[in-house]
């Protein structure tokens, strides 16, 4: 794919989502740190309902560490893998309160020293909290990168690193969101709604589908 292309594709989904947002729900950088903790093989709808529990009672590591562990799992017991991202969630907020005066660190080292945080987290949490040109590569957009021919990789990394090589600045900061919301509701893994889909001319997939 060429870069007139890439353009034209970001330039499309702008223009039909020009403030794309995570469906996180979140206020604060340690809110969303949280909400994405929680996230993994999660919905964001069921995410949402957990910390709209959570959030009222504690919203800050301190809140969080004063629940107990016990505390925290009974506000978030409806999210899988509760019990392995409680206790994750209480040595961060250990960590957030005794290293970094309990707030969420902008660095990428810093944040993947967190329990629990890797790299994808860290560039959500850089990208969305503090509006840095990164991109993190999810399922969606790994499928979205590699079908469209847009970013095409082996892994993770390796799409990450083409997608920040190859995406025109001006569309860097927002990529991540236009990318994983398409392939959340377009581009699906399944069967991909090719018919209605606004970049479908400029896709380099082989097997598109007909409307439905």
């Amino acid at each position: 794919m060429n870069a007139h292309k890439r353009y034209e594709i970001f330039a499309r989904l702008r223009a039909e989502n020009p403030h794309p947002q995570t469906e996180l729900n979140w206020t604060t950088p340690f809110e969303l740190l949280t909400a994405v903790l929680l996230s993994a093989q999660a919905t964001d709808v069921g995410v949402n309902k957990a910390t709209a529990r959570l959030f009222p009672a504690a919203n800050t590591p301190q809140a969080i560490l004063d629940l107990g562990l016990d505390g925290l799992k009974a506000h978030i017991r409806t999210i899988g893998l509760y019990n392995t991202k409680a206790e994750n969630l209480m040595k961060t907020c250990r960590l957030l309160v005794e290293k970094h005066g309990g707030e969420v660190p902008r660095t990428r080292k810093a944040l993947e020293a967190l329990p629990g945080v890797g790299r994808k987290t860290a560039n959500v949490i850089l990208n969305t909290a503090f509006g840095m040109p990164t991109i993190a590569v999810d399922t969606h957009i790994f499928r979205v990168a590699n079908r469209t021919g847009m970013a095409p990789g082996k892994n993770v990394v390796e799409v990450e690193q083409k997608l920040l090589r190859h995406v025109p600045a001006e569309f860097k900061r927002d990529a991540h969101h236009w990318l994983i919301l398409h392939g959340r509701y377009t581009c699906i893994a399944r069967r991909p709604r090719c018919g209605s889909c606004v970049i479908e001319d400029l896709c380099d997939y082989s097997h598109k589908t007909e409307p439905h």
